[in-house]
């Protein structure tokens, strides 16, 4: 067994993001992305196709905000396979030019982390990332790189299944898309109110963020749709948080220990 070394073009990655319920990953080959998917755990087929991709790996490097113990079992089921210690990014007090906001580091997610990362090497600048994902993340980072802050708000399924389980008379079948005219429909109402609160978070928290203008990189699978609704320019960068983890890897002294 071997542990992850820092990235060069000819070597094989396996890459992770791992959230509550699912992962999504994808394989490098020589800097290239040569595969790409999503495991469930529990689901044979996910599982296999992960497990599938690749012969051999030179690296496995993981952003991961599940429970420790999820964590274990997903190292043990990748060194099983190809005998390669697992690299868990982790949120740190600075990484690079980057710096925290938090007293307390460990506290946030390292997925928030990543993307700042990555959204610094993209933009020299003020930068805004913005993750519409389960949940909906809105972080700042000023020039100098330092966090100025962000905000944590449910993303649109929370919302609409919070709206469900605590209302009797809200119910709707139809599937209809998020807009941000006024609902003329129960189904319209809620899908619309939602991506009203969504953009209009975003909306808020650029006009409260004031100071130097900034630019504003999207990510999750929520992120492109949210760049087109809130209309007001940006980049959506699908792999962000994969880009962070090679940032964090680079700037490693000797390669991920």
């Amino acid at each position: 067994m071997h542990e992850a070394g820092t990235l060069t073009p000819a070597i094989s990655c396996l890459q992770l993001d791992v959230g509550n319920s699912s992962a999504k990953w994808r394989l490098l080959e020589t800097g290239q992305v040569a595969a790409r998917g999503e495991y469930l755990a529990g689901d044979e087929s996910s599982r296999q196709l992960l497990l599938n991709c690749a012969d051999q790996l030179d690296q496995i490097w993981i952003s991961s905000v599940a429970a420790p113990a999820a964590e274990s079992e997903l190292a043990a089921l990748l060194v099983e396979q190809w005998g390669v210690e697992p690299w868990f990014a982790r949120t740190e007090a600075s990484t690079g030019s980057l710096s925290n906001s938090y007293i307390e580091p460990a506290r946030m997610g390292v997925d928030r982390w990543l993307v700042m990362l990555a959204g610094r090497e993209r933009v020299p600048g003020r930068v805004c990332v913005v993750d519409a994902g389960s949940a909906l993340t809105i972080d700042i980072v000023n020039v100098r790189g330092q966090h100025e802050g962000g905000y944590i708000i449910p993303g649109p399924l929370l919302m609409e299944r919070a709206l469900l389980l605590d209302t009797d008379r809200v119910r709707f079948e139809d599937e209809v898309e998020y807009a941000l005219s006024p609902g003329s429909s129960t189904a319209q109402a809620v899908r619309h109110g939602i991506a009203l609160a969504q953009a209009g978070a975003v909306a808020l928290a650029l006009d409260h963020g004031g100071g130097e203008p900034m630019r504003l990189l999207f990510c999750g699978g929520g992120g492109e749709a949210l760049m087109q609704l809130l209309n007001r320019g940006g980049s959506y960068v699908p792999d962000l948080v994969f880009e962070g983890l090679e940032v964090m890897a680079a700037l490693q002294n000797s390669g991920p220990r």
